[in-house]
């Protein structure tokens, strides 16, 4: 079994660059939930120093992309909270210019695409006139709090004290994101006619009172089983 850490670094990086020697994938010569896992786990396309890693993550990006039509624009679940706290000023002379705008936003803007499917599937599922078999979704969702002090246990106490027909949460761990913050990625299994992954979102997670631990959350990855 493979393991990995610290992949936001450049020794975790070469880690698995060195892993890919060779290799298409994590495990195996498919996609497999171990790529989307360690994918989740990698804060952006790793640059050329990593042939491997970064030849592996452009494929498993393009993988993904095609599971999800539509061009994305960008998109936040977001709810009222204190901002986040400023980064020390030797933290910000490394950030980049875009780093420097007033409304950053450290987790990035990839939820369109999934949020467009999720629609699409909706839609579809309402206009055909055949009663289905419900199926059931495996996904794994990036949880965000509001800065590097929120209680990160107190925030997963908060993801998993929702409970409702249909919807089992699984593995949960804790992601680097930087200045200090980390995000939390949780396994979660959905039966598709009775939960909705929009409204867990803005109805449940992002609502209060869980809104005073999470800032939002984000589609990772969302497969049917």
């Amino acid at each position: 079994m493979a393991v990995f850490k610290d992949l936001h670094t450049e020794t975790g990086l070469k880690s698995l660059d060195d892993h890919l020697s060779g290799k298409s994938y994590v495990s195996g010569d498919e996609l497999t939930k171990d790529d989307i896992k360690v994918y989740s786990a990698v804060l952006e396309k790793p640059s050329d120093s990593f042939p491997n890693a970064s030849k592996w993550y452009e494929s498993v990006s393009q993988q993904l992309a095609a599971s999800f039509p539509g061009q994305a624009a960008g998109v936040r679940f977001s709810s009222q909270g204190a901002p986040a706290a400023s980064a020390p000023a030797e933290e910000k002379k490394e950030a980049t210019a875009e780093d420097d705008d007033d409304d950053m936003d450290l987790f990035g803007d990839e939820t369109e695409e999934e949020k467009k499917a999720a629609e699409e599937r909706e839609a579809a599922k309402k206009a055909s006139g055949k009663k289905k078999e419900s199926g059931k979704s495996s996904i794994l969702l990036d949880v965000k709090p509001w800065d590097d002090e929120t209680d990160m246990q107190k925030l997963e106490e908060a993801v998993r004290s929702v409970q409702m027909e249909g919807l089992t949460w699984g593995a949960s761990k804790l992601v680097p994101v930087g200045y200090g913050i980390k995000k939390m990625t949780i396994m979660m299994t959905i039966v598709d006619d009775l939960v909705s992954v929009d409204n867990l979102i803005e109805d449940y997670l992002t609502a209060e009172p869980r809104n005073e631990y999470i800032q939002s959350c984000d589609i990772v990855a969302f497969n049917k089983i």
